[in-house]
């Protein structure tokens, strides 16, 4: 179910890639250090922190519910370098975590669901980009948020609760 047809015509499952992984020495160094994979994981907290943070204070801007005085593309210009200085932080620590596990991970519903989660809150934010935003000139000033800006507001904050449950859920799971 999970292979991929290598170069050479051979086969690799998802799980003979996530041993691999776990195998480099980065992956053993942060499974194996004491202080090394602790570490990593609270600058990953920070880094959602910084990036959800943000996120959540330019959803909140679309739904209403706060900073109503300032125009969307105001809130947007504000926050979106430290939603991407969060982004990077949180992709770079998370992929030496999941170096770190990747096989527990390989089996995990609550990484799958996170991972499917932060597909589609990508996703969700490529469209309002590309379509809903373009307009905000015309609706920043306005009394109300345009119908689809809240739905993309509304998608965007369940998406990032849902990642951070499913990530601090990652945590308890047994197996």
């Amino acid at each position: 179910m999970w292979e991929k047809t290598c170069h050479n015509g051979g086969r690799v499952s998802i799980l003979h890639f996530c041993q691999w992984l776990e195998s480099t020495p980065i992956g053993v160094a942060v499974r194996q250090s004491i202080w090394l994979f602790p570490i990593v994981e609270t600058i990953h907290t920070v880094g959602i922190v910084l990036m959800a943070g943000t996120i959540a204070v330019v959803d909140l801007r679309l739904l209403g519910f706060g900073l109503r005085r300032e125009p969307v593309s105001a809130v947007l210009q504000q926050v979106l370098p430290w939603t991407w200085a969060g982004f990077a932080i949180m992709f770079i620590s998370g992929s030496l975590l999941v170096s770190s596990e990747a096989v527990k991970l390989y089996s995990s519903l609550f990484f799958r669901i996170k991972l499917a989660l932060l597909f589609v809150a990508a996703g969700n934010a490529l469209i309002f980009h590309w379509t809903v935003y373009r307009q905000a000139a015309k609706w920043d000033q306005a009394s109300g948020t345009p119908a689809r800006a809240k739905l993309a507001g509304l998608l965007s904050l369940t998406c990032w609760i849902g990642v951070i449950a499913m990530g601090r859920a990652i945590g308890y799971e047994t197996k």
